[in-house]
């Protein structure tokens, strides 16, 4: 049996980076936590240069109940570490590191990471890395501070432990592998980010990796070599008026497909089995390379409202399909509100896709279970579940025969463009 693919940004499977591996963590309380400079009270810095090169030390570490004021850093951190958990769900060796309940504000200036296992700034919420699990309070409000980082392992934004992070007008780069810009891992938390530019690099780096409940408004999303964002079981990721950009153009691990909106469940323990959640309103998403959306092993729901949609990697809208990952079924709900959507939907065998259009949206497109994957290998040749709905003033023109399970609208809405279009065996 082979193994599975390993989690874009996330541990473990062949491919992973280093200080990867399951595992089941451990509390942070056996972590021996320290920081180059260390706040353990209420503090107020301006115009400081924060650095350190040793291992698992923090350039500057956050750890008190007391709130923190930092403007006009200048942060630095090297030193490589092998913590692996210690470092995805907890925080070790990041350049920043905030916990202990504490509502850290950072305002400008600049935080570097050239270190593996040195996320750029990481709020950590207390809670153990228990996935649903209550924080103790711990926050990162930032802003207009320019992150970089180079090495493995290191987002720029990260947040766990049911952390609390707000973020606004950033300027976020990275470039190792497994290191989302916008970042989080076990325990998850709440991110918000407003405006700023949030650029990765890196193989299995998406823009955005989500365990957690994140909001991303009036920004521009970008990915070079990886997803454009993933989210990993019952977590979600909003977009409002951001323009994201992802051009998916090597696999990572045992990966089979390449994408650029990526739903997924690894059942690694790092994210709740549930229903994931994509919604975008307005803005603009560019694939650059594959598959535009891809479900698998989980239950998802996109949610779709004027969105200008460009595919320039191929012609697959949505993929729901088996991808490599097993325990839980391929299911996908679209829900498209004044939207216009264009190419092929692929529905393997054994899984479902619920498609609704409403508010004068349009389908230009047909629905087929014939699904190769990246390597050329057949993953499906039978059509899955497929249960469409149209209100009245949307529209479903085919671009070739198709084959659903159920239809539910005016039959005039349909344009069959000298196709056909089968109901449950029969003719429409």
């Amino acid at each position: 049996m082979s193994k599975p693919p390993s989690k874009p940004d996330g541990n473990g499977g062949d491919g992973a980076p280093p200080g990867g591996g399951f595992g089941g963590g451990h509390a942070s309380a056996n972590i021996d936590y320290s920081g180059a400079t260390e706040i353990s009270s209420a503090q107020v810095f301006s115009d400081k240069t924060y650095s350190t090169d040793t291992v698992d030390q923090s350039a500057l570490l956050v750890s008190t109940k007391d709130s923190a004021q930092i403007t006009n850093a200048t942060i630095t951190k090297t030193g490589d570490s092998d913590g692996g958990d210690s470092c995805n769900f907890y925080g070790l060796n990041a350049a920043v590191l905030v916990k202990d309940g504490s509502t850290t504000t950072i305002t400008g200036g600049t935080v570097s990471s050239s270190a593996s296992g040195a996320n750029g700034v990481f709020c950590y919420g207390g809670n153990g890395g228990k996935n649903g699990g209550e924080g103790d309070g711990t926050t990162v409000i930032i802003s207009d501070v320019t992150i970089t980082t180079t090495g493995d392992g290191s987002g720029g934004i990260m947040t766990t432990g049911g952390g609390i992070t707000k973020a606004s007008n950033l300027t976020v780069t990275t470039s190792g592998r497994s290191s989302a810009a916008i970042r989080t891992d076990r325990g998850g938390g709440t991110v918000t980010v407003d405006g700023g530019t949030y650029t990765s690099n890196g193989l299995g780096s998406p823009a955005i990796y989500s365990t957690a409940d994140i909001t991303v408004s009036n920004a521009t999303l970008v990915s070079n070599l990886s997803e454009g964002v993933c989210i990993e079981g019952k977590n979600t990721i909003t977009l409002n008026n951001c323009y994201l950009t992802a051009s998916n153009t090597k696999r990572n691990g045992k990966a089979t497909f390449l994408d650029t909106i990526m739903i997924y469940q690894s059942m690694s323990g790092d994210a709740d089995s549930g229903t994931s959640c994509f919604t975008m309103n307005g803005g603009k998403l560019t694939s650059k390379s594959g598959h535009m959306f891809h479900v698998t092993n989980t239950n998802a729901i996109i949610n779709l409202d004027k969105v200008e949609l460009v595919n320039e990697g191929s012609d697959i809208l949505l993929s729901v399909c088996d991808d490599g990952w097993s325990g839980a079924l391929n299911i996908a709900t679209v829900n498209a509100t004044n939207q216009k959507l264009v190419g092929t939907i692929l529905v393997g065998s054994g899984s479902t896709l619920t498609l609704n259009l409403s508010g004068s949206s349009t389908f230009t497109g047909s629905i087929s279970g014939n699904i190769e994957n990246a390597s050329g290998q057949i993953v499906s040749s039978d059509t899955g579940t497929v249960n469409v709905s149209l209100d009245e003033t949307s529209i479903w023109t085919l671009t070739a025969d198709t084959h659903i399970s159920s239809f539910t609208g005016n039959t005039s809405n349909v344009k069959t463009n000298g196709y056909k279009l089968y109901v449950n065996g029969k003719t429409l």
